[in-house]
C-alpha cells in the first residue's frame, strides 16, 4: 500500500499520480521508495507508464526539511538520481502529465521520462542553486539534450523558469492542452504507441537512448524484430488491408 503515490493498473500501463497533500506532492524518501517499487514491477512485467500529480502540481521539488539534512555520503548515494536514472530505463515509454509546478527534483522527474504533456498552468525550473546545491538528478545533462545547451543554463544557471508555452515552444513538451483534458490527451498519447508491436517499442527505446548511436546497433535490433512473429502478423495484415 502506497502512502505518497496513487497507483492504477490499466492492463497495458500503469498510472501513477504523487500524492502528497500539503507538500505540493515534494518527493521524500518514502515517495522515493515507492517509486522504486514501481519500477521494479515494470521491470518485471513491461506496461507503459504515465507519471501525473495530484492537486493541480506535478511535484514542486525535493523535500527540503530531508536535503536540509543529507551530507556528502547521502550525496554520494545519489538517492534521487539513481531513481530517475531507473525511470529514464524502464523498458517501454514513459509520459509525465504536468499541470503547474514542476520545479527541482519534480523537473528532473519529468526530464526523465520519454515524453511530457503539459497544462497552460504549468512552469518547469531548477532553482537549486538558490538552495546552494545543484540539480544533481539529471537536469545538468537531460535538460541540454532535451532543449540545448544556451537554454538549459539559462534555467540551471539564471534560474530561468519554463512556462507552458516555452517548454512547447522548445520541445520539452509535445502539447499543451487544458488541464482537464490533460490525463486524457496523455492517454490517448499511450494508446497509440500500445498499438505499436511491444518488443519494437522496447528496442526502438533501446537504440534511440544508447549514446553515440552505431549502425551495428540498428542492425542488430532490426534482426531481432525481422524473426519475430509479431512483425510477420503486423506485416500481413497490412499487406491484407488493415493499415491502422
Amino acid at each position: 500500500m502506497a502512502d505518497t503515490l496513487r497507483i492504477e493498473e490499466l492492463g497495458d500501463r500503469v498510472v501513477v499520480t504523487l500524492h502528497r497533500p500539503g507538500s505540493r506532492n515534494a518527493i521524500n524518501a518514502a515517495m522515493v521508495r515507492e517509486l522504486h517499487e514501481v519500477c521494479a514491477a515494470l521491470e518485471e512485467r513491461p506496461r507503459l507508464l504515465l507519471l501525473t500529480g495530484d492537486g493541480g502540481t506535478f511535484a514542486a521539488g525535493a523535500d527540503i526539511g530531508e536535503l536540509r539534512e543529507r551530507g556528502r555520503d547521502q550525496a554520494l548515494q545519489g538517492i534521487n538520481s539513481r531513481l530517475f536514472d531507473r525511470i529514464a530505463r524502464l523498458p517501454l515509454p514513459t509520459v509525465a502529465a504536468v499541470d503547474g509546478w514542476a520545479l527541482g527534483g519534480g523537473a528532473e522527474l519529468a526530464y526523465a521520462c520519454d515524453l511530457r504533456l503539459a497544462s497552460p498552468a504549468a512552469v518547469f525550473g531548477n532553482p537549486e542553486p538558490g538552495l546552494g546545491i545543484l540539480a544533481a538528478a539529471g537536469a545538468c545533462w537531460r535538460l541540454r539534450d532535451l532543449v540545448g545547451a544556451s537554454v538549459a543554463k539559462q534555467v540551471l544557471l539564471a534560474g530561468r523558469r519554463l512556462d507552458a508555452a516555452d517548454a512547447h515552444r522548445l520541445g520539452l513538451v509535445a502539447e499543451v492542452v487544458p488541464a482537464d483534458e490533460l490525463l486524457g490527451r496523455a492517454h490517448a498519447l499511450l494508446d497509440r504507441m500500445a498499438r505499436s508491436g511491444t518488443l519494437a517499442l522496447r528496442l526502438t527505446k533501446l537504440v534511440a537512448d544508447a549514446p553515440g548511436g552505431h549502425p551495428v546497433t540498428d542492425d542488430l535490433a532490426q534482426a531481432i524484430l525481422f524473426e519475430s512473429d509479431d512483425k510477420r502478423a503486423r506485416m500481413d495484415a497490412f499487406l491484407a488491408g488493415d493499415r491502422r
